[in-house]
């Protein structure tokens, strides 16, 4: 299934996004906040729509192999 590692790879990219807009907040607090709240929240929204494409393809995976069974 070609869905599963285009969502684990999207679920790495905004965890990776996250904390590199993490990492710039720690070494300068003040240089544009917002601009990293904003990709905060982005990488988080990006985590949960990976995520819940990844609990999909293991619930209709686990239904095919229902029905197989």
């Amino acid at each position: 299934m070609q869905a599963l590692p285009i969502a684990a790879a999207g679920l790495n990219d905004a965890a990776a996004r996250f904390d590199a807009s993490a990492r710039r907040t720690a070494a300068a607090p003040q240089e544009d906040p917002v601009r990293e709240v904003v990709a905060r929240v982005e990488a988080k929204a990006a985590v949960e729509a990976n995520a819940a494409v990844i609990r999909t393809v293991d619930r209709m995976t686990g239904r095919l192999l229902d029905m197989l069974a």
